[in-house]
């Protein structure tokens, strides 16, 4: 897999958390886990966490930078519905 990130990877998923039922998660892993998906692009490499594949199908994630702040963003074809802070959504 050439030009892919060695390490660490990026975890993707998501936990059930604010007025909208999910959140996005990200966390650094080293290892793959038997059930996760493996994506790479652009030399990123992101594992999704099974219960998260469904969900996330579809997902666009990009890195944002402006004078305020420096966040990743999930552009997610499958909400319907999201709190008012931006932090929860529902499928």
């Amino acid at each position: 897999m050439s030009g892919a990130v060695p390490c660490p990877f990026d975890e993707q998923g998501h936990v059930r958390r604010g007025c909208n039922g999910l959140s996005y998660t990200l966390e650094y892993t080293k290892t793959k886990g038997d059930s996760d998906e493996e994506v790479i692009q652009d030399g990123v490499r992101v594992f999704i966490e099974k219960k998260a594949q469904l969900t996330l199908l579809g997902t666009e994630m990009d890195y944002v930078e402006d004078k305020l702040s420096s966040e990743f963003v999930f552009n997610n074809p499958n909400i319907k519905g999201t709190c008012g802070c931006g932090e929860s959504f529902n499928i």
